[in-house]
């Protein structure tokens, strides 16, 4: 475990509580998201096309049986769904700016249902530039949220009509490996999504495509 980034998650997680140290908390949030996404950014400066669609542990339990492209499409695609669908009930970036087609994937979804192959499969698919693209897009439209985000925000929960808009939507697979996701999400407060999608989701799979990483330059 990477000692900064928990550190700092923890920290956040701590301020945000406190409505006298909740700005702090979210300026060490956003400080944490950047730290993060400098290493995202690292990925495809230093890695091949072919490192991206990689899966050299595909029969692992854990994070790091996925591949680095999977990874960042399923990262962004849990935000923007969050962010956009149900915290904010507006467009997400992805439907906002075409992105599924820019970046050639056969599916909207969080990518849960993809298991061994069908994750590299799935990897080979993706225009990586326009992947890049959109992470880029829902990191910054999640930050502008973040920003002007009241204390008071933080206790209200999902209801019902979040639930069946989310559903609508079918931008979670029905598939059992996937649809928990909308009870986890509709059970959970605005703040509790916040320490899990916004920072330690990113933290978990960072984590795991480093060690992804480790094991293509093996």
């Amino acid at each position: 475990m990477n000692k900064e980034w928990c550190e700092l998650n923890k920290t956040m997680q701590l301020q945000i509580k406190k409505q006298n140290s909740f700005a702090d908390g979210i300026d060490i949030l956003l400080e944490l998201r950047a730290i993060l996404m400098d290493e995202i950014m690292r990925f495809k400066k230093d890695l091949s096309r072919e490192d991206f669609n990689a899966i050299p542990y595909i029969n692992a339990k854990g994070y790091h049986s996925k591949t680095i492209a999977y990874s960042l499409w399923h990262i962004f695609r849990i935000e923007d769904i969050v962010c956009h669908t149900l915290i904010q009930n507006d467009d997400e970036v992805l439907f906002a700016g075409d992105y599924q087609k820019k970046i050639g994937s056969p599916i909207i979804t969080t990518g849960n249902e993809f298991v061994k192959q069908q994750i590299a499969d799935f990897s080979s698919k993706l225009n990586l530039t326009e992947l890049y693209d959109y992470v880029s897009k829902v990191y910054t439209s999640t930050n502008s949220y973040m920003k002007k985000l009241d204390y008071k925000e933080l206790k209200r929960k999902m209801t019902d009509e979040d639930r069946k808009r989310l559903v609508a939507l079918n931008v979670v697979s029905t598939d059992e490996n996937a649809f928990w996701l909308v009870d986890y999400w509709c059970g959970k407060t605005v703040q509790a999504l916040i320490q899990m999608p916004f920072s330690r989701h990113w933290i978990m799979h960072i984590e795991a495509c480093e060690r992804i990483e480790g094991g293509v330059r093996k």
